[in-house]
């Protein structure tokens, strides 16, 4: 039979691409790593991992049972946790994913008012790209995400709109670029924008296609707040949440042009929420304006 420990073993070393790291993560020896996966291989007669110098990569069979072990490491915990929340305590880890700008603009108020009502919630915050922090829910390594919600959402992930987010486009107080300009104009000026592999890259990139009209991209980051600062000191223009305008920057009023994007709430609908992640929901929404399933 297979352990929990040992399938442990594998997963986090098929993560971090090491078996060193992984005793690590584990506060057990090498030794003891090497062990458990020896057995595991043993047991299923076939090699998980192919150990090249440094490196450790996953073989054809460890890349078909990576899926099924983090999926049964998934349930087990749920089991844990549907059993512990029997009692009705709100209480134990609370592992959440979202993004910088999420982190730093929106949920400090929600994030003061929980560690109030709830101190035995250990909560544990990632700060991850928004694409990344939705696929960390779906694998069952964070029980919510807080991010920039993509334009579709599919099961079993569920999205709840919590924020409606305007954008706009801005450059510096000192640019050149006039405050009423047209898209064309803009198109053939240096921008700095988001990763075109982030929603909201995504999201300007087909804005601009929709009009025909080709980027001039000299610089690209995932962190806003970096673009804005490469804005104020006149590198560029870009497109940010009218949220982060200050006296540094210059709104442009681009002709015929309104973008938004939603930010919210990642789910998996096959996973039982905790306690915590039920209270950190309503007080969410309790310290929000109304939310909008999507």
């Amino acid at each position: 039979m297979v352990d929990i420990d040992t399938l442990r073993a594998f997963v986090i070393i098929s993560e971090c691409g090491s078996f060193s790291l992984a005793a690590e993560k584990l506060f057990i020896t090498q030794p003891a790593v090497s062990k458990r996966i020896n057995a595991l291989e043993s047991l299923l007669d076939t090699r998980l991992f192919d150990r090249i110098g440094k490196q450790v990569q996953l073989t054809e069979g460890g890349q078909i049972l990576l899926p099924k072990a983090q999926r049964i490491l998934a349930d087990i915990q749920d089991a844990a946790t549907a059993v512990k929340d029997l009692s009705g305590e709100v209480r134990g880890d609370l592992h959440v994913a979202t993004s910088h700008h999420i982190g730093l603009h929106k949920l400090p108020p929600v994030l003061r008012d929980f560690a109030e009502r709830y101190p035995k919630v250990n909560l544990r915050f990632e700060f991850l790209d928004s694409e990344v922090a939705c696929e960390r829910v779906l694998q069952g390594k964070c029980e919510l995400a807080l991010v920039t919600l993509p334009p579709q959402i599919d099961a079993p992930l569920a999205a709840t709109a919590i924020w409606h987010d305007p954008l706009v486009f801005i450059t510096s107080r000192q640019s050149a670029i006039a405050a009423d300009c047209t898209l064309a104009e803009l198109s053939q000026t240096p921008a700095i924008l988001p990763d075109l592999n982030t929603y909201t890259g995504q999201l300007i990139h087909r804005f601009f296609n929709e009009q025909g009209l080709n980027l001039n991209i000299s610089m690209a980051t995932n962190f806003l707040e970096t673009i804005k600062m490469l804005c104020s000191v006149g590198l560029g223009w870009s497109v940010l949440p009218a949220s982060m305008l200050d006296e540094q920057l210059k709104v442009l009023n681009v002709q015929s042009s309104t973008l938004k994007r939603d930010l919210g709430l990642v789910r998996h609908t096959g996973r039982t929420l905790s306690n915590a992640g039920q209270a950190f929901i309503a007080r969410l929404n309790d310290t929000t304006p109304k939310a909008s399933k999507l």
